[in-house]
């Protein structure tokens, strides 16, 4: 399992890159982007050695309800449907001398489910393997990058959670640091009366990338509308952006 980083090519390790070299299978998982399709053929034209050249195994992605208020047993379904996909994968592509690898954006341990679906195939134990996690580039630290800050204040705390959880229960207590991850709308605008600042960036690490910031009651409406064109435009988007109290 390779993380690969938030988009750009130049932010795999040399663990990533000896790790990618090694496999004689690389599955890809179907996201229905197609940019993200040729990011990832980029990376491997890039760093795959001479003579080395692995079978790629498109793994469809299933779809999640994501209508649904039981948030949890969605995901859980969700889950088990990829773990189908994956296994049946495995089984086909793998040979018994043979390694595969799944390329993860991002960090395979940071909201990403990858690591959870494979282990939901080991456990039914009708495929045995051993695997490794190859450590990357999270989004989070490629925002703080662009936006030159560091992520936690001098012995303060910083909190990592999603869009929904943050519009259910507004900003955290206890907390002047807050990630937020996972968001499919603007969740900032359920806390805009509360005096923060926000550092935002989508396509990070991309030529597409976009970067806002500021007193969030002063951007808020342009980052949403940033935010709409560039889906449109492109169909897709990944974002997250850190909410400090000031």
């Amino acid at each position: 399992m390779i993380g690969i980083g938030a988009g750009d090519p130049n932010q795999l390790t040399v663990e990533a890159i000896a790790a990618l070299n090694s496999a004689d299978v690389l599955f890809e998982i179907e996201r229905g982007a197609e940019d993200l399709t040729r990011a990832r053929a980029k990376i491997c034209r890039r760093y795959l050695e001479a003579g080395r050249d692995p079978r790629v195994v498109p793994v469809a992605e299933p779809q999640r309800d994501r209508t649904t208020s039981a948030y949890g047993a969605a995901v859980e379904e969700w889950r088990s449907r990829r773990a189908d996909a994956w296994e049946r994968s495995i089984i086909d592509a793998v040979g018994e001398d043979e390694r595969g690898a799944f390329l993860v954006w991002g960090d395979p341990s940071l909201y990403d489910s990858t690591i959870a679906v494979l282990d939901h195939v080991l456990e039914r134990g009708r495929v045995t393997f051993a695997y490794d996690v190859v450590p990357g580039v999270s989004s989070v630290h490629a925002l703080t990058a662009r936006h030159r800050i560091p992520l936690n204040r001098i012995g303060g705390a910083v909190l990592i959670t999603t869009g929904r959880r943050l519009a259910e229960h507004g900003f955290p207590a206890g907390v002047d640091d807050v990630v937020v991850m996972l968001d499919g709308g603007c969740s900032f605008q359920h806390v805009i009366d509360e005096p923060l600042e926000i550092f935002w960036g989508a396509y990070l690490g991309t030529q597409d990338e976009i970067l806002v910031s500021g007193p969030l009651a002063a951007v808020a409406e342009k980052i949403e509308r940033v935010r709409t064109e560039a889906r449109e435009r492109k169909g897709w988007i990944m974002d997250c952006y850190l909410l400090r109290r000031s």
